[in-house]
């Protein structure tokens, strides 16, 4: 299943919703105005749109996701890495290495990670 591409400020809206779900479509409301400023009718346009496109489910004023977070998050650097790096994962963490000063527990975190990866196969 293709996840559905969540623009920025959809997807701080769906932050507010992965923490609260479900959640009645009018306390969703209340919080994006708290946390994003937004009016009611813009909170229930996002709303709208996002159910149209299946990334949330709207049932009897209750919102829903139907992608999580990860899922969200693995289609971005997908497509980042599709985009700006012409599909090449090695590239990617080079220039992301490049930039960043990653700790010695963070290095050894994602040694771990490619470690469990590589065994997978």
């Amino acid at each position: 299943m293709e996840i559905p591409k969540v623009f920025e400020s959809e997807y701080r809206f769906c932050l507010i919703l992965w923490e609260n779900e479900p959640i009645g479509s009018t306390q969703l409301a209340k919080l994006c105005h708290e946390k994003l400023g937004w009016s009611r009718t813009t909170t229930y346009t996002v709303i709208k749109r996002l159910s149209q496109r299946g990334v949330v489910k709207n049932e009897n004023t209750i919102v829903t996701s139907l992608v999580s977070k990860e899922e969200v998050q693995a289609a971005e650097i997908d497509e980042l890495v599709d985009k700006t790096f012409e599909g090449s994962m090695p590239a990617f963490i080079a220039a992301f290495t490049r930039r960043q000063n990653l700790t010695e527990a963070e290095i050894a975190q994602i040694r771990r990670m490619l470690d469990d990866y590589g065994q997978k196969e």
